[in-house]
């Protein structure tokens, strides 16, 4: 196995705040893969992919794939863009993670490490991803209540907009939730309401993902957290990655009930938590109500993925 994938990219997606930074650093973790954070983020540096991104969750498919193929192959053959980011730099902070950025580039090329793209937003284009460029897929979920209760938490609302106006990801994809959408913009403030619209929205098209690409990786938060030595060992067995006694360290590290048992909202990316801990916090997080309200909204596309978990 390992011979027939050592030189695929490696593409982790997921909804947002569903561990995708965490299941990408530990797969990075073996120095077998150059970890690539988020090319098609709206806020991406142009070091990494030298074109802009005009909508959250941007789907690439083969009728529009003109605009990002040659960019992404770019990013893809590890060729950092210093000009464009040196153009682009308004911070120290900015100066740093370029150093950051590029060193990973680099050391990528040199040590022909395979390409791994930590994006949540590629979820929906993520068939294109394997089937144009030949990327192995790994698809986080996570409980809709711990992902509604994680939202909540840092006050982070969602404007659908940006799934409305790509008329390729509505006629493929989200077509039926439009009336949906279209209401949840005339009530901005409701975080609750629209976390759980997106999240179900997402993972039915994963579930039908799962029957047309059963070859993608797809993982629930919980059983990595519960376990994360031996759910992380089988990812690598399956992507043709060697688990090392170094990256074994590693993700024991990331989730040891030494760590924070919740990730601090000054350092909302930052992977190191109590793993054991984290799995419940939803559960003082979110009222009641409020639980029962996302068990409504996403009971039809959670059961997919969630027949053994509850909502208490």
């Amino acid at each position: 196995m390992k011979g027939e994938t050592e030189r695929r990219p490696i593409l982790v997606a997921g909804a947002h705040r569903t561990g995708t930074t965490w299941v990408g650093k530990m797969l990075a973790a073996s120095g077998e893969a150059a970890y690539i954070s988020e090319p098609l983020n709206v806020w991406h540096r142009p070091g990494v992919l030298r074109i802009p991104i005009e909508h959250w969750y941007t789907y690439i498919c083969p009728q529009n794939e003109a605009r990002f193929l040659a960019a992404l192959g770019e990013t893809l053959r590890l060729h950092y863009h210093p000009w464009a980011e040196l153009k682009s730099l308004r911070s120290r902070k900015d100066a740093l993670r370029m150093g950051r950025d590029w060193s990973i580039f680099w050391k990528g090329w040199l040590l022909r490490q395979r390409p791994l793209f930590k994006d949540p937003f590629a979820i929906f284009s993520a068939p294109w991803f394997a089937d144009r460029l030949g990327f192995q897929v790994v698809i986080t979920v996570r409980h809709p209540a711990a992902f509604v209760s994680s939202l909540k938490r840092l006050n982070w609302s969602f404007e659908f907009a940006d799934l409305l106006n790509q008329p390729l990801l509505m006629q493929d994809w989200l077509e039926p939730f439009r009336d949906e959408m279209e209401t949840m913009l005339q009530t901005p403030n409701d975080l609750i309401g629209q976390a759980g619209l997106l999240w179900r929205m997402v993972y039915q098209v994963v579930g039908s993902l799962r029957t047309r690409y059963p070859q993608f990786q797809i993982v629930r938060h919980e059983d990595l957290s519960t376990d994360p030595i031996k759910g992380f060992a089988a990812l690598y067995d399956c992507l043709g990655l060697e688990f090392t006694p170094q990256a074994g360290q590693v993700v024991l590290k990331s989730s040891s009930s030494e760590n924070p048992q919740e990730i601090s909202k000054k350092a909302v990316h930052n992977y190191r938590v109590d793993s054991q801990a984290n799995l419940n916090n939803w559960k003082r997080r979110l009222s009641p109500q409020e639980i029962a309200r996302i068990r409504a909204l996403t009971e039809e596309a959670a059961d997919q993925f969630y027949p053994d978990l509850g909502w208490e």
